[in-house]
């Protein structure tokens, strides 16, 4: 009998195009050797041209959904994304705080990639009161960092900066991450037992169309790997390599900024199986 996968809960929102959210997220799970399961917090109508508009769910249909979800499952790690309300968010915070579920990812989703506001100042706020703490791990993006902390983050020393601050508002693990910078740099902010440790990553940023959901594809991937068992600066890394890779073996799909490619190791495989087929077919002919 196969090995039972660890349970990863992504909490988000449905983005139709599957370049973000929770259908991307699942992918991601699934790519990473993880049973997904899933909590939809807001309905989008979105392409890859961007976000036309989204409503939340119900509150009280969400804190249901959680609850079934927890009695059923053994879940090791937690992804959330979009919340879209300050209502939604605080029934998710009540949910994790009662439950005490273990490798909280928490992507602070403000804005859309197109621009769109994804929640408000005064959501803005409560996310930082009751998620923030909750949290082991914190992955804004500069421009996230930015508005969560009122600071200028807009290069390495201003990344150290806001990730500083972040840890004084009560997180406890932080990445901020620098993909639009010209050197893509995300700074690893953490808390040890000598005390807050920090670790710089930094690559080539990829000049590409199919870059919709990296933030998800990210945080996701983090939540699969502490799952997993590894340490916050692995799994960091390995996250990073993922969206990369998944960067550079998109395909150009839709009119807008294209996806990722989220299982694009399924095609490796197919490629191997491709190559072992073709050899043994030679050997059986001669």
């Amino acid at each position: 009998m196969l090995a039972t996968p660890p349970v990863v809960l992504t909490i988000a929102g449905f983005d139709p195009s599957s370049g973000a959210g929770v259908t991307a997220d699942l992918k991601t799970i699934a790519a990473h050797e993880c049973y997904g399961i899933a909590c939809i917090s807001a309905l989008t109508v979105q392409s890859t041209k961007g976000v036309r508009r989204f409503e939340t769910v119900d509150a009280k249909l969400i804190s249901d959904t959680l609850e079934e979800l927890a009695s059923d499952f053994s879940v090791e790690a937690v992804h959330i994304g979009m919340l879209g309300s300050e209502a939604v968010l605080s029934a998710v915070a009540a949910f994790l705080t009662i439950s005490k579920l273990r490798h909280v990812v928490v992507d602070p989703v403000l804005r859309s990639s197109s621009g769109a506001d994804l929640l408000g100042p005064e959501a803005s706020r409560a996310l930082l009161e009751k998620l923030l703490p909750i949290a082991e791990l914190f992955t804004p993006n500069i421009d996230e960092a930015a508005a969560l902390t009122g600071m200028p983050v807009t290069n390495l020393a201003q990344m150290r900066d806001a990730a500083n601050r972040l840890h004084s508002m009560g997180a406890a693990n932080v990445v901020v991450t620098g993909g639009h910078l010209e050197k893509a740099t995300d700074l690893l902010s953490f808390t040890t037992a000598r005390g807050v440790e920090t670790e710089v990553f930094k690559a080539d940023r990829q000049r590409s169309k199919s870059t919709h959901g990296t933030g998800c594809a990210f945080s996701t991937a983090l939540a699969c790997h502490l799952a997993h068992g590894r340490g916050i600066p692995e799994a960091v890394l390995l996250s990073k390599a993922y969206v990369s890779a998944a960067i550079s073996h998109a395909y150009p799909i839709g009119q807008g900024v294209g996806p990722l490619n989220h299982l694009y190791r399924m095609q490796e495989h197919r490629r191997a199986s491709v190559v072992i087929a073709e050899a043994e077919s030679a050997h059986s002919r001669n």
